[in-house]
């Protein structure tokens, strides 16, 4: 006798981090090797009827209104830029980063300038009273007559209060401070915040109103809850910066309207938070005279380029061992670059101390820094300073050779504004095009060749 077939009813099982599903309970997702994150979500056979009236019948896509979906600029032109334009109506944006980079204050400002605008908006704080809200609004001037603030952990409430205001802006501060009633598990669970979340994104499509929701990240930087909450928003945004400095920089991990590759650079005070137009400033040393072991290079940070300055200081080894310490360099890429340079140039560093570091707390992860931190190691080497207004990119190979980086003519045209009047970038097949003659380019191919430019006089002031 053959067996009965499985019932359609049988209980399935997902994982909530991917969202991946099984017939029966597994200890490890399948998809994503996910330990204790695949549960029962109830029976797999369809359920739903077919709805007998629509409200809102399909239509010829070229009589759909698409001015519904036009940015509207926040007021601040750092989160503009990341966004693509500005704020979509009906768009979810998820904003992550860590305790104290300063989601809040941000948010707060970008509150306060769209009510200044005229629009509604409704600020939902479940981390602090609204007391303390206000405080920091008066400290970095954030009032405003239509600016809607109230205290709230409940999701319900927190609903109702938005069928009350109708706002064209919500901010949420946080989604994981929310929970349901109707739900089990706390405030924060993965249950909760996918309810939550949903909820909140179905309130902002119907009501065609932009949610702004603050998301805690993890221990290794990656966003709390469920993977599934970053599928379910519209965008994606991360927002980080070193503790003990005061830039700031915003970049966008998923945007469905606009590009991921811009980057919103702000400088955070206790006046407030100021998006920075040119932060190149923050990251160069403003001294009379060169100073041996510096270099400045130009790095792209997305599509924007910046002016970034690179120290290093070689003394002798006081340990059989030499140290190398690194700050906002990648030590690795740092210490193939010693390498390279004892092993190419044949200058002696095995028995030295090596320390690298950038200005301003930034961190410079690209290839094309390689060339400005061999120059400036060359030059604490040699007690000798770099020529002034020179500027240096290209990324060095472990033969020695420099190779061509992306954006070379972007990155001259950027140094040139900034009054620089020397530039050493990599020999390339397609020479960058419309380069300014204020500005005198040397393409090198090799380490060993860079090197003989920078410190045989080659580079000369013009008379």
């Amino acid at each position: 006798m053959a067996k009965n077939p499985r019932s359609r009813n049988t209980p399935a099982y997902r994982c909530a981090e991917c969202g991946w599903s099984a017939v029966k309970w597994v200890g490890r997702c399948g998809e994503c090797q996910a330990w204790g994150t695949v549960e029962e979500m109830g029976a797999v056979s369809a359920k739903t009827t077919v709805a007998t009236t629509i409200a809102t019948p399909a239509q010829p896509i070229g009589e759909v209104d698409a001015t519904a979906a036009s940015y509207r600029a926040s007021g601040v032109d750092e989160l503009d830029r990341v966004l693509g334009g500005g704020l979509v109506p009906g768009a979810v944006i998820l904003l992550a980063g860590e305790p104290g980079v300063g989601k809040s204050t941000l948010l707060l400002d970008v509150a306060a300038r769209a009510a200044r605008t005229g629009r509604k908006v409704l600020y939902i704080t479940g981390e602090e009273s609204a007391a303390q809200v206000k405080v920091r609004a008066e400290r970095i001037d954030a009032m405003a007559e239509t600016l809607y603030l109230t205290a709230e952990t409940d999701l319900g409430i927190a609903l109702g209060q938005v069928e009350k205001i109708d706002p064209e802006l919500l901010i949420i501060d946080s989604v994981q401070t929310l929970a349901s009633s109707e739900v089990d598990g706390t405030a924060g669970g993965i249950s909760q915040v996918r309810e939550v979340a949903a909820s909140l994104i179905n309130a902002a499509k119907r009501r065609n109103m932009t949610a702004i929701l603050v998301g805690h990240v993890t221990k290794d930087g990656s966003i709390a809850g469920p993977r599934l909450l970053e599928h379910l928003v519209d965008v994606v945004c991360q927002f980080d910066g070193e503790r003990h400095s005061r830039l700031r920089l915003l970049r966008a991990l998923k945007n469905r309207y606009g590009p991921t590759d811009e980057v919103g650079c702000f400088d955070l005070t206790e006046a407030g938070i100021e998006g920075l137009a040119d932060p190149s400033g923050l990251f160069v040393t403003r001294t009379k005279d060169p100073v041996p072991g510096t270099c400045i290079t130009v790095t792209l940070e997305g599509r924007r380029p910046l002016v970034a300055e690179v120290q290093t200081l070689l003394s002798r080894a006081a340990s059989a061992i030499p140290r190398r310490t690194t700050s906002g360099l990648d030590a690795a890429r740092t210490q193939m670059i010693l390498a390279v340079l004892q092993s190419r140039a044949r200058m002696e560093l095995g028995g030295l101390d090596s320390y690298v570091a950038t200005v301003g707390g930034v961190k410079l992860s690209e290839p094309a820094t390689d060339l400005a931190t061999a120059l400036a190691l060359a030059s604490s080497m040699h007690n000798h300073p770099l020529p002034p207004q020179f500027v240096a990119f290209g990324e060095v190979g472990l033969a020695g050779e420099v190779r061509p980086v992306p954006e070379i003519g972007r990155r001259i045209i950027e140094a040139e504004r900034l009054g620089f009047r020397y530039a050493m970038v990599p020999a390339s097949p397609q020479p960058p095009k419309n380069i300014p003659d204020s500005i005198r380019v040397f393409t090198v191919s090799s380490v060993h060749e860079a090197l003989d430019i920078a410190f045989e006089q080659r580079v000369k002031t013009d008379s």
